[in-house]
């Protein structure tokens, strides 16, 4: 059986389950379902067209990842990110991606640059095609392939433990930039370094990338916050 049909039947085989909490999980980490929203079980089973009790399994799996709370009698919502949370988030991502660069520089495989060239020119033309989903996504590509690049499986299974939350803050931070082609600029620099075995601006470079994201973000929290206490209805 080819590969194709293989998947197509581990397709096939997943529970309905496991197909809600692929949609619902999807759509918690592209941040179409944000921090903070309601997830009214009534109204989900509708929109899924599925019954209720495969959809609590799935939102108890989300909310075993850390991706959903529940708050007994009051039903289930997206986690909220707080500021804290945010600002965690990407102080560990700098550690992680500095580490995975500068072991990168020392493989010296010409290979992966090829690879990392690949993947911006892909990002490129996703943005040059106004398709944000597709910018995020491969966005995410990039910083996972750097991680897997480094050759170090305990680099690997800290980078997996706060994968997800890195992939929805990424597509959250994402729709807050008004000029998607500039998400992809920012890479080559980043690749550039890594070519020329240019540590200090490598390690300077993803620093200031991921930190002028972070600082993008929390801003945008913080007006939100403030917003709301507001009762702001914009």
């Amino acid at each position: 059986m080819s590969d194709s049909n293989n998947s197509l039947y581990q397709l096939k085989s997943k529970s309905l389950r496991e197909q809600i909490l692929d949609v619902l999980r999807d759509a918690i980490l592209t941040g179409d379902l944000k921090p903070g929203q309601n997830l009214v079980e009534t109204d989900l089973a509708s929109q899924l067209g599925v019954s209720r009790a495969p959809l609590r399994e799935a939102i108890q799996t989300l909310n075993n990842e850390g991706l959903i709370e529940t708050i007994p009698y009051h039903g289930s919502k997206v986690r909220t990110l707080t500021k804290t949370d945010l600002e965690e988030l990407y102080s560990m991502r700098s550690v992680l991606e500095v580490f995975a660069i500068r072991r990168i520089i020392d493989q010296r495989d010409t290979e992966h640059i090829d690879k990392l060239m690949t993947i911006y020119q892909n990002m490129l033309e996703a943005a040059e095609a106004d398709d944000l989903k597709q910018v995020s996504a491969i966005d995410r590509v990039f910083h996972n392939t750097l991680i897997d690049m480094s050759n170090h499986s305990l680099l690997q299974s800290t980078w997996n433990s706060v994968a997800l939350r890195v992939r929805q803050v990424m597509a959250l931070r994402n729709q807050y930039n008004s000029d998607i082609k500039q998400i992809a600029y920012n890479h080559l620099p980043i690749i550039e370094a890594i070519r020329d075995r240019l540590v200090d601006r490598a390690v300077a470079l993803i620093e200031e990338h991921v930190a002028s994201a972070g600082d993008l973000i929390v801003e945008d929290w913080d007006e939100n916050e403030q917003r709301m206490e507001k009762n702001d209805p914009t």
